[in-house]
């Protein structure tokens, strides 16, 4: 019995990545095979084993120019994953050919109580500069810190809206209130997992008839010295040498793979059902076929370690390709997390092998992380968001960097046209968390 009574559709997508604004934009950096991998330009990352990252370019992407007038002053209160939801969120929105209360016409082209909101975050890293300006007030007579005079005076010293830049809820917030979105409104933090989750929730919303449209993804920098920390703890980091050129340090499923950078990035996607999209006039761009959902065992109980048999990944991707009605030959390709982290690479490797069986080694995959590093939350949505412009364009982007995947199309290619009806993106998370979505052409 099918889990819903609707059809859903992708009408709009919106990336902020490396490339600057803009899917368009992404997808031709990927295309021509471009890395936005570069020394970071905003920390001292020199005490971690390496000073890369793949951030946004400065002065490509500024959140105010892409709010309405009458809510600049709310950038005040966003932290650098708002920033990107945010811009992330009108880029789908314009494509998608909806009108909205943050176009200020006067009309909108979905009832706001028919439009829901679902978003994935991280854990957001507080400003340094301004959480270490307050604690540095809460020095005992020793000049230790000191808990009581944290308590006493020195919270009092961050200003007065603090935590609301940093509330991980506050992504979906402000692009429901830009957008005036009414319908049912949910965030996910579950990691790198996040995102794809997200657009899981508001495929069902939608499918059940709890809504006629969503904007659904997720958003999330790295690229700042908590993000580095954890990511380092984590055993996710790459180590470089001086001198080592940045473009070519991701190197997902090759032997000599050493681990990935942090990135930041958000995507999220206009989801509708079907017949509102064609009641409106809009051409889809893809149909959400299929969503999966699983916990993986992790051997470390933390999920810094997966299980390296990838069980509970192809768990997942077994429940999307059930869901869309179809089995592992109907995929044309996969967007797998594909870091270059080895133990990552191992456990989607080896979920790969058992969903594929003998057919693994020809199922061609699109890395991103060698030009977009790890978006964290923003990862599965910016996927889907490339998973919808192959299908569109009947082609794949160029891969770099991997020599030697043996028993997986994963080495370095040009772009190249292909028939691509059906894109199976996946993504595990720290955590054990592992989310898998089916994209197919509309016939």
């Amino acid at each position: 019995m099918p889990r819903q009574s609707r059809r859903v559709v992708i009408t709009g997508t919106g990336t902020v990545t490396p490339f600057g604004l803009g899917t368009g934009a992404l997808w031709s950096a990927l295309c021509e095979g471009r890395s936005g991998i570069a020394p970071c330009r905003t920390f001292d990352f020199s005490g971690f084993p390496t000073s890369f990252v793949a951030q946004v370019p400065e002065g490509a992407f500024d959140v105010k120019a892409v709010v309405p007038k009458s809510y600049r002053k709310a950038a005040k209160v966003m932290a650098r994953d708002i920033e990107l939801a945010v811009g992330a969120a009108m880029e789908a929105m314009n494509e998608a050919g909806l009108q909205t209360k943050a176009h200020e016409t006067g009309s909108v082209t979905i009832p706001p109580e028919r439009f829901g909101c679902h978003i994935g975050a991280g854990l957001i890293a507080a400003e340094e500069n301004e959480l270490t300006s307050a604690l540095a007030t809460a020095r005992g007579a020793d000049g230790a810190f000191d808990f009581g005079a944290w308590g006493g005076e020195g919270m009092k010293n961050l200003t007065p809206l603090w935590m609301l830049k940093y509330l991980p809820n506050m992504l979906a917030c402000h692009v429901t209130i830009i957008h005036d979105c009414q319908g049912p409104s949910n965030t996910i933090t579950c990691a790198e997992a996040s995102s794809l989750l997200s657009i899981g929730e508001s495929m069902r919303v939608i499918g059940r008839g709890d809504a006629d449209a969503c904007i659904s993804g997720g958003a999330e920098s790295k690229t700042n010295l908590m993000g580095m920390m954890r990511q380092h703890y984590a055993r996710r980091v790459a180590s470089t040498a001086p001198g080592e050129d940045p473009a070519t340090v991701v190197r997902p499923f090759a032997p000599d793979a050493k681990g990935c950078v942090p990135g930041e990035g958000g995507g999220l996607l206009v989801l509708e059902a079907m017949e509102t999209a064609k009641a409106r006039g809009a051409t889809p761009l893809a149909e959400l076929a299929g969503f999966g959902a699983s916990q993986s065992f992790c051997p470390d109980t933390l999920g810094v370690e997966p299980e390296p048999d990838g069980q509970g990944i192809a768990d997942a991707i077994e429940a999307a390709l059930a869901d869309a009605g179809i089995g592992p030959d109907a995929v044309d390709a996969v967007i797998p997390f594909g870091t270059g982290v080895p133990m990552l690479d191992r456990a989607e490797r080896a979920a790969l092998e058992r969903v594929f069986g003998a057919r693994a080694p020809k199922v061609p995959l699109v890395t991103l992380a060698p030009a977009i590093g790890n978006a964290g939350a923003g990862n599965g949505a910016i996927a889907a968001a490339v998973a919808s412009r192959c299908i569109t364009e009947q082609r794949l982007p160029a891969r770099i960097n991997t020599r030697g995947a043996q028993g997986l199309d994963a080495d370095a290619c040009p772009a190249r046209a292909a028939k691509v009806d059906t894109v199976l993106v996946f993504t595990p998370s720290l955590g054990g968390q592992n989310a898998a979505a089916v994209l197919r052409r509309i016939a």
